[in-house]
């Protein structure tokens, strides 16, 4: 059996895995030729202007008084340059944003392992083409664009990491930072002859990384006097840098400005899905070579923004991010980066109907450059008989469009000329996804084919291990025939030898050969089959039918729960009237209605806002104080139950009190300390990671009975809770943790099977009490029933409080105790460990709930292993890269938050058992317990 968990431990890797081979794929591709307009460009020089987080309304509206909350923008806009919005992709993250904008693609999938710093692939960008760059920000966003580059021409100028603080006085002192910084270089650049010489070159970039707004937005909200007032200080300094920068330069006119933002925020002051304050950000550019402001009486735009932001009377031009690197190329002359998939805006252009052509016509070859590299390397890496071409593109089609647009140009018609030079582009953007997923097909089917006979393999093990289905058929053995082996492994060698000439990746071979030996094992069970299928048929076809109903309604409301919170309510309040059709409401009264009482309890959770949207420190003060009530009236009761009360063990309440109302006085002093700007304290900060450790010893050192040692786990678990909780939601593992209680002593009332020998009570039940493995009884159908019931609590453990409902649910607020400096990794653990908790509580619960009923615990396992799988299936089908990125962005959390918890599971019921069970002895010798 250990061997069957190591091996489905192994494909479901390879099933988690699979998603990022065929949906997301690096697109980049290299060996293509720099392209670049050959006529003389408008601008000398770029500033580039990246205010960090910064929404679109926020910068245009105005604010309460009807005075615009940035007064140097809002004139550009109205009387010296051009203005939209930028649209950006998920994940709205600041490293994906800022690749988009200065290289012109969209971010490779696979950065998230490295969270968002570095791309596992080189990549080309405007700062790499440019003569010299010199920039100034975050060391996160500039090292970047700097590493790995050839040469000396990009310097990087940047502050400590740990400036950036959430918790600080004054977070706008990153911005002013950057700003003084800029007026110091230009006032050593007129002392340093060598640096005066290269300030004055063409072909140049500044680069201001602003990152004073982002970081007020998660420290305050959007919606706050301090990121709005930061908007104001970046207005500012802008203003100052570009007074500034045409002094310096003499007023030439060679200076073209570009002012945008990477990514916006929700209202909660998160980002990273596609909520359309995430995606929606602020383009305004102005200078040498952009339009100046056009008035026009009316718009394409039918979204209410231009009335709100009463800039209706002013013609707004939208782009997406990766546009914003051709526009910048343009402007200073230099090649497009070669793997930027943006096009042209040449509407923001202020040049000749000639420059813009011929710039929309170097756009176009460097993105058929693409086109063709990608084509040759998938035409090469595939037999001939089975390559299908882009018939929409073909090599003639490419010549006629561009022999076309060169006629166009020459007889100056270059409005045609653009347009068909747009035409190839879209073209060659359909041509590049055609061959980008070119095998998704052949590997899905793969996959599939896996799944379902993993599946199906699981299923066979139940059966013929843990069941009784088969109890009575004929159990004759048959001698083994050599030819199903000998077929499967003639199939592996053709697939492998297949596979060997097409020159595949490593990966193919295991997404195809995978299925080989899972199917194998599947067929070789085939009496197994056979006499499961007579088994059937002895029940009648309306009760079979109805079990499959049930059945698939239980799966499809798990599926569903996942885009709709509200199914979870549904599912939870159907809990609630489980008892009255069953023998339980006339069995146990009492028990019953606490079963009611606290499944309609937890179904109120779905309902409510998702975590961290509406923070409330009160609320989590009241858990605390719940905890603190509930744990006196436990404590209370042991004592009375128990003829002595050992002193270790009421020691051990004591503390684990004690430990609640430290995480209560900790998360009401940090969140006063914060909301003052006085920053994290010290003290709370290492109060925050003793008790988050001790979390984990405390409830080893409990006595191993079942409720006191349960108990315990609640005790610990809350008080690393409170310590990550913002609102609401700290009430939710305490409602939970009821519910579990009383689902273990339900389903011992439910225990009616003859092959049960007795039922203990659940007070004298022991963790370490390991019963004979011969006294572990076969499976029933109400078995099923039990797995349903744990994955469904696995599930409104995950989204019962809305948690991870999608990457911007996350409150960067929860881990405020324990710290305030920006750290992706280490924040992303703790909000990790906080979703988990609940998951811990339930998997020790279902500890419990296998003891009491004599259940083998792999027979229950197999049988959440394949809900879980066949719930995972339904969401390999829904995985989307097409769509609203917010479609495309919650499809692929699905399926991960699936895969993940079938993966998971197998390590979280190890830390169940070690909980539950094992017991740590300070004193070097063991206690007596009297139950």
């Amino acid at each position: 059996m250990l061997l069957f968990f190591i091996l489905g431990l192994l494909v479901h890797f390879v099933f988690f895995g699979s998603i990022f081979d065929i949906y997301f794929t690096s697109p980049l591709v290299h060996g293509m030729t720099p392209q670049f307009t050959p006529l003389p460009p408008p601008a000398k020089r770029l500033v580039l202007f990246v205010a960090d987080g910064l929404r679109a309304d926020t910068l245009y509206e105005l604010d309460e008084n009807g005075n615009p909350r940035a007064p140097f923008i809002r004139n550009i806009i109205m009387h010296e340059g051009s203005w939209g919005i930028s649209h950006t992709r998920v994940p709205t993250e600041s490293r994906p944003g800022h690749v988009a904008l200065i290289a012109g693609f969209y971010e490779d999938v696979s950065a998230v392992a490295k969270g968002w710093k570095e791309n596992p692939v080189g990549f080309d960008s405007l700062v790499n083409e440019s003569k010299y760059t010199w920039s100034w920000g975050s060391p996160d966003i500039l090292t970047m664009f700097a590493k790995g580059v050839g040469g000396d021409h990009i310097y990087t100028y940047s502050y400590d990491a740990e400036s950036e603080d959430f918790g600080a006085h004054d977070v706008t002192k990153l911005d002013t930072w950057v700003f003084d910084n800029v007026k110091e270089f230009f006032h050593a650049a007129r002392n340093n002859r060598s640096l005066f010489s290269k300030v004055n070159e063409e072909k140049i970039v500044f680069f201001l990384h602003l990152l004073g707004i982002d970081t007020n937005g998660h420290a305050h909200r959007p919606t706050s006097r301090e990121y709005k007032d930061n908007v104001k200080v970046v207005d500012d300094g802008i203003k100052e840098i570009v007074s500034m920068l045409e002094h310096f330069y003499g007023n030439d006119g060679k200076t073209a400005f570009i002012f945008t933002s990477d990514h916006g925020m929700t209202d909660w002051g998160f980002h990273g899905a596609g909520h359309p304050s995430e995606t929606l950000t602020p383009f305004v550019t102005w200078g040498a070579g952009i339009k100046y402001p056009q008035k026009v009486s009316a718009q394409k735009f039918d979204d209410a923004f231009l009335k709100e932001w009463k800039l209706e009377n002013w013609k707004r031009q939208d782009i997406h991010q990766a546009d914003v690197a051709p526009l910048m190329a343009s402007l200073i002359g230099v090649p497009f980066p070669l793997n930027s998939v943006g096009i042209l805006p040449v509407d923001y252009l202020n040049n000749t109907d000639l420059f813009k052509a011929e710039s929309m016509f170097t756009n176009a070859m460097q993105i058929l450059e693409q086109f063709k590299v990608k084509m040759t390397q998938k035409k090469e890496a595939t037999l001939p008989v089975f390559f299908t071409p882009f018939k929409l593109l073909s090599e003639s089609k490419q010549l006629n469009i561009l022999r076309k647009a060169r006629s166009y140009i020459k007889q100056r018609k270059y409005d045609e000329a653009v347009s068909l030079c747009k035409e190839l582009i879209h073209l060659a953007l359909k041509g590049l996804s055609y061959y980008h997923t070119y095998d998704r097909f052949f590997l899905g089917i793969n996959v599939v084919l896996g799944f379902v006979g993993w599946t199906s393999y699981a299923a066979l093990l139940i059966i013929k291990s843990h069941s009784n289905l088969t109890r009575g058929v004929s159990k004759e053995v048959k001698k083994p025939s050599h030819l199903l082996p000998c077929s499967f492994i003639a199939i592996g060698v053709l697939v492998a030898f297949f596979l060997l000439i097409q020159d595949c990746p490593w990966t193919y071979y295991v997404y195809c050969l995978l299925p080989m030996p899972i199917w194998y094992a599947v067929l070789r069970e085939f009496q197994v089959i056979q006499d499961f299928v007579i088994s059937l048929l002895t029940f009648p076809p309306s009760q079979l039918a109805g079990y499959l109903f049930v059945f698939t309604l239980g799966i499809e409301v798990l599926v569903l729960s996942f885009f709709y919170r509200y199914m979870l309510t549904a599912g939870l309040t159907a809990f609630a009237c489980w008892p009255f059709i069953t023998q339980l409401w006339t069995r146990a009264k009492s028990i019953s209605l606490s079963w009611i009482f606290f499944s309609l309890l937890l179904a109120v959770f779905p309902l409510m806002p998702v975590v961290g949207r509406k923070p409330d420190i009160f609320l989590v003060m009241g858990a605390g104080l719940l905890v603190l009530l509930l744990s006196l009236s436990v404590v209370t009761s042991l004592i009375k139950r128990k003829d002595h009360f050992i002193n270790e063990e009421l020691l051990l309440h004591l503390f684990q009190m004690l430990s609640i109302v430290l995480s209560m006085c900790v998360v009401y002093t940090t969140h006063d300390s914060l909301r003052k700007k006085q920053g994290l304290p010290l003290f709370n900060q290492i109060i925050s990671w003793i008790t988050l450790a001790s979390s984990f010893v405390l409830p080893l050192l409990s006595p191993t009975s079942l409720f006191e040692r349960l108990f315990s786990i609640l005790l610990s678990s809350m008080s690393a809770y409170l310590l990550l909780s913002t609102g609401y939601e700290a009430l939710f593992p305490l409602v939970l943790s009821c519910l579990m209680f009383v689902w273990i002593q339900v389903e011992q009332e439910t225990l009616k099977q003859p092959s049960v020998s007795y039922k203990q009570k659940v007070t004298s039940v022991q963790f370490t009490y390991n019963p004979d493995i011969t006294q572990f009884r076969q499976l029933y159908l109400d078995d099923v029933r039990r797995a349903f019931f744990l994955v469904f609590f696995l599930v409104t453990a995950f989204f019962g409080t809305g948690n991870i409902a999608s990457i911007n649910s996350f409150d960067l607020a929860s881990v405020y105790c324990f710290l305030t400096v920006f750290s992706p990794f280490m924040m992303g653990a703790l909000m990790m460990w906080k979703i988990l908790i609940p998951f811990v509580l339930v998997m020790c619960a279902f500890e419990a709930v296998q003891l009491t009923t004599q259940l083998s615990s792999k027979s229950l396992f197999l049988m959440v292993l394949i809900i879980s799988d066949i719930m995972a299936l339904h969401f390999f089908f829904l995985v989307k890269d097409y769509g609203s990125w917010l479609d495309i962005g919650t499809s692929i959390s699905h399926y991960v938050i699936v895969m993940s918890m079938t993966i998971v599971l197998v390590f979280l019921n190890g830390l169940a058992h070690l909980l539950t069970t094992k017991k740590l002895e300070l004193c070097g010798k063991p206690k007596s317990h009297l139950i």
